[in-house]
């Protein structure tokens, strides 16, 4: 797998790297053993980056990459985790002391000395703004408690914040063929400023894998069930935001501009790879078969001119007004 470089950090990683969040809660029951599965069958393929966060199952999911991590102690890999979910979001609770709390305890769950990379996990837009926050952040790199750090963001005007700070070293976003405005501003800022790209929600919570149908139906603690009208969390973590027996429909116009021999997910994901300044991208994975079959989507060479052009076609069609403004 083609990897490149994480922005500031100055790792290399994979193109295609593994999200987390299903080893942890929200997205249906995931045993031990499965998510295990998941984390040998990534790194199989190739898969050097993976994402987490103190709130994946309230620590579960950095705990079971702790224990994949003790297992092979001789693998390369990079681990980021976030951090700030676990507080009541007031601008105020982004503090040093805070920090330090959050990063000893993702430290003990991850069984690491230095954490690789850490996010603020989508704070209130104000923090983008406060000194004092990105101090904070410096000095925890300064005493060896993390090496580096970047932000998670909902909106493009919070990531344009966060690369003009002089030491943020990545941004994580979410992009996908449902969601295109990153691509305008976002990441030409990023590539120009050597800040990296983390393409989060690359199939829009499953829409883009071409398999569900205005019927289909998800367990009661899956995301995609309760927080369809952002009750729990930001309504764009979920299907991208949008509609979604609209997304089924613009999925299936999708699906038919994929090549043979290619699945309508793995052509999603290369499509993200492809645009110019994206780092890597971070799908999830349930199973052992849909992390090997995400990884072999970073081995793509081209997704081809007519997969460009209706991707850009369906985006104007179907989200444009509602979605381009909100985020």
């Amino acid at each position: 797998m083609e990897q490149r470089i994480l922005g500031r950090t100055g790792r290399s990683v994979s193109t295609v790297g593994l999200g987390t969040w299903q080893l942890g809660a929200d997205w249906g029951d995931v045993t031990e053993e499965d998510a295990l599965a998941v984390l040998e069958a990534s790194v199989d393929g190739g898969v050097t980056f993976f994402d987490t966060a103190d709130v994946y199952g309230d620590g579960r999911s950095e705990q079971l990459i702790g224990r994949f991590l003790r297992a092979n102690p001789g693998l390369d890999l990079t681990v980021a985790t976030k951090m700030g979910r676990r507080v009541d979001q007031v601008p105020e609770n982004y503090t040093l002391a805070n920090f330090r709390a959050w990063t000893d305890r993702s430290r003990r769950n991850l069984q690491q000395d230095t954490l690789d990379l850490v996010q603020l996990h989508c704070p209130p837009t104000a923090v983008y703004t406060r000194d004092e926050v990105y101090d904070a952040l410096d000095t925890l790199v300064s005493e060896g408690v993390i090496r580096n750090y970047g932000v998670s963001v909902e909106r493009t005007d919070e990531a344009l914040e966060a690369i003009n700070r002089g030491n943020t070293s990545t941004v994580q976003i979410i992009l996908n063929a449902f969601r295109l405005k990153p691509l305008d501003d976002v990441l030409p800022a990023a590539k120009q400023a050597g800040v990296g790209i983390i393409a989060r929600v690359p199939l829009a919570s499953g829409l883009l894998s071409g398999k569900y149908t205005p019927e289909t139906e998800f367990p009661e603690n899956d995301h995609r069930n309760y927080n369809r009208d952002g009750s729990s969390f930001d309504v764009g973590e979920t299907f991208s935001g949008v509609d979604f027996a609209t997304g089924v429909k613009a999925a299936q116009e999708f699906s038919a501009l994929v090549p043979d021999g290619v699945s309508t997910a793995q052509a999603a994901l290369a499509w993200v790879i492809a645009q110019d300044g994206v780092s890597t991208v971070i799908p999830g994975a349930r199973s052992s078969v849909q992390a090997h079959a995400n990884a072999e989507a970073g081995a793509m060479q081209s997704v081809g001119a007519g997969l460009i052009a209706g991707v850009q076609d369906i985006y104007d069609r179907y989200f444009r007004a509602a979605i381009h403004p909100r985020w």
